[in-house]
C-alpha cells in the first residue's frame, strides 16, 4: 500500500509513539524504498520535513496539518500515545484521506471502538515467512535459584553463538544484572530510556560488538535483529502485563533467514499475564496452522 501511495504521489506518513521506533523503521524502509525520500522526524531531527515516506513521532504530527494522505499509525497501544487526548488530536487533524491503525496486542475495547462502517477490521495471524511464533518457556523459582538459571541459560545461549535481549523491569536493575553477568561474559552492556546514545549501542548490537544486551521495556517495541534470542528476568513483575510479554517474544524470529528462536521467563512465580501471554500465542499459531 505505501508503494503504491509512493508511485502515484501520495503523501504518505508512518507513525509511531517513540523515537527508537522510528529510527529502526527509517533504516528497514530505506533498504526497501532505494529509489526514493524516506525522512525520519522526530525531537532534535526536524531540519528535513518532506520525502516520499515520512516516518515521524506521534508528537511530531502537529507540523503536518491535514497533510497526510494515507497515515498509518503503529503501536497505538503504546506509551506515550495511548490515552493521551493530545496526541489523537494531532493524529486526527493531521490526516488529509485514508488512515491506518496497527497493533500486535489489540483490547476488546479498540476493537469495539473501531467497528463501524467506515472502518475495516483486518487481523493478521501470520508472519510473512510464515512460521509460527515463539512460544515462551516459563521457569520459577526463588531469587537465587533465578540468578543460577539466568547465568546457565545465558552460558547456553552463548555458546550456540547466539545473542541475546535480557529484559528487566527498572532502569536500575538494568545496570545491577549487567554489572552480574559481565563478572561471567564479556562484550555485554546494557539499555534503557535513560541512556545515552541508544542508536549507538543498537548498532553496536548489531554488528556484534555485544552479544547480549541488559535492557528494559525501551527496546520491547520495534526493533528487529536476526536470530535473537530472548529472557525476561522477573517476568512476575507488574509492569508486564500480558501485552507487554507478548510484544518482548515478538522480538524473536522476525528475519526470514532465522524465523525460529528462544523466549524464556524468569519469575519468582507464575502469574495470570504470563499464563495469558503464552495462551494467546498459541492460538496465534493454531489460527496460522489452520490458514496452511
Amino acid at each position: 500500500m505505501i508503494a503504491h501511495c509512493i508511485n502515484n504521489k501520495l503523501k504518505v506518513g508512518f507513525a509511531v509513539p517513540r523515537k527508537d521506533v522510528v529510527v529502526e523503521l527509517a533504516y528497514r524502509f530505506v533498504d526497501i524504498f532505494k529509489n526514493n525520500r524516506i525522512i525520519a522526524v522526530y525531537g532534535g531531527h526536524t531540519a528535513l520535513l518532506e520525502g516520499d515516506l515520512i516516518v515521524l513521532t506521534t508528537h511530531q504530527l502537529y507540523r503536518y496539518e491535514h497533510y497526510f494522505d494515507l497515515l498509518i499509525m503503529d503501536e497505538i497501544d503504546a506509551f506515550p500515545y495511548k490515552g493521551s487526548e493530545i496526541l489523537e488530536a494531532f493524529f486526527k487533524r493531521s490526516i488529509k484521506k485514508n488512515y491506518i491503525l496497527m497493533t500486535a496486542t489489540p483490547t476488546s475495547e479498540l476493537i469495539n471502538k473501531f467497528k463501524t462502517p467506515n472502518c475495516d477490521i483486518i487481523q493478521l495471524y501470520s508472519r510473512f515467512h510464515h512460521h509460527p511464533l515463539p512460544v515462551p518457556k516459563i521457569i520459577t523459582g526463588n531469587l537465587l535459584y533465578l540468578n543460577y538459571k539466568l547465568l546457565s541459560e545465558v552460558s547456553r545461549l552463548l555458546h550456540k553463538f547466539k545473542q541475546i535481549f535480557i529484559f528487566v523491569p527498572t532502569i536500575d536493575l538494568s545496570k545491577k544484572v549487567y554489572r552480574f553477568l559481565s563478572l561471567f561474559f564479556a562484550y555485554g552492556y546494557y539499555i534503557s530510556s535513560k541512556s545515552d546514545k541508544r542508536e549507538e549501542i543498537i548498532r553496536r548490537f548489531r554488528a556484534k560488538k555485544y552479544r547480549y544486551l541488559v535492557t528494559t521495556a525501551v527496546l520491547e517495541r520495534g526493533v528487529t535483529v536476526s536470530d535473537l534470542q530472548v529472557i525476561v528476568y522477573l517476568s512476575n513483575h507488574p509492569i508486564y502485563d500480558s501485552n507487554s510479554l507478548i510484544q518482548i517474544a515478538g522480538r524473536v524470529g522476525r528475519k526470514k533467514d532465522a524465523p525460529e528462536g528462544e523466549v524464556i521467563f524468569l519469575a519468582r512465580q507464575k502469574t495470570h499475564e504470563m499464563e495469558r501471554a503464552v495462551k494467546e500465542i498459541d492460538f496465534a499459531n493454531s489460527q496460522l496452522q489452520n490458514m496452511f
